[in-house]
């Protein structure tokens, strides 16, 4: 059986491409070349299985008042169930848990990061009985955020929330045992939205995960 690498995130996972432009399909998902997950599986190549399991607006823990099933912790137990045997989970979010409405500073988002990861070790779907798990701090949302639609929803906090984020999900990787790669200065965000990866975006995250998931996975 190949090696399962589950791929759990928001937006950023499932490839919305805020820049229509930027997208060969001239869509609001990139495809399936350009997407950073299948990069990955065409990378790593047929010893791995690489699942997409991105969904738009999903947080860590947060129920949202506005749209339904995005708290990730309520989706983590059968999303694993579904893949078993695991033999990674790459964890990326927090983007969404800087909105305004859910009133969370950078140490709550963490909080619920690790619960989440805490959640997942507890499921019984990793291959052997052994829990792994990567941890990706997304990219800091970018300031050019401030002129666009979004900050009417995101809040203008959510600046400083994001930046805040990588050293406190290294310390929560550090404790759950769980390996930690910060995706700042190695995955770019658009200058539309600020905060959705662009084409080289995915590329780039691609190309640092295939670097790394073989040193995770054996």
């Amino acid at each position: 059986m190949k090696k399962h690498i589950v791929c759990f995130g928001d937006s950023n996972t499932h490839g919305y491409c805020a820049d229509p432009a930027d997208c060969a399909d001239g869509g609001d998902r990139f495809n399936e070349n350009e997407r950073w997950t299948c990069l990955l599986q065409k990378a790593l190549g047929e010893d791995y299985l690489v699942i997409e399991e991105g969904l738009s607006g999903r947080t860590t823990v947060f129920t949202d008042p506005l749209q339904e099933s995005m708290s990730g912790l309520d989706a983590i137990y059968s999303c694993l169930m579904s893949h078993e045997p695991v033999d990674l989970l790459i964890l990326m979010l927090g983007t969404n848990d800087a909105k305004e409405r859910f009133s969370a500073n950078a140490a709550c988002i963490a909080y619920g990061m690790e619960r989440l990861v805490f959640k997942a070790r507890t499921v019984d779907a990793w291959r052997g009985g052994k829990p792994n798990i990567l941890v990706v701090c997304p990219p800091h949302i970018g300031s050019g955020i401030l002129d666009h639609p979004f900050i009417a929803t995101m809040g203008r906090d959510c600046l400083e929330k994001a930046r805040d984020l990588a050293p406190l999900y290294k310390d929560l990787a550090e404790r759950q045992g769980c390996a930690f790669l910060d995706a700042e200065g190695i995955a770019e965000f658009n200058r539309l939205d600020c905060m959705h990866l662009t084409c080289r975006g995915h590329r780039q995250l691609a190309e640092a995960l295939t670097a790394l998931v073989p040193e995770l996975v054996n």
